[in-house]
């Protein structure tokens, strides 16, 4: 299984976990979305540059 499935999977578990403890479902979408985001934006750009990169080379395989 990729990486990618991993996230995906682990994504929809924590939003099926916060759904079930009575959160609204846009707060759980936010939360869902907005962590990995939140986590992109802290690396430096040579950081994203070299993350570019890994996901680019595992897209052409």
């Amino acid at each position: 299984m990729s990486n990618r499935a991993k996230l995906a999977i682990g994504g929809v578990g924590i939003g099926i976990v916060l759904l079930i403890l009575g959160v609204p479902f846009w707060l759980a979408l936010l939360v869902v979305i907005g962590v990995p985001v939140a986590a992109y934006l802290t690396l430096d750009p040579s950081q994203r540059r070299r993350l570019k990169r890994i996901s680019r080379r595992e897209i052409g395989r």
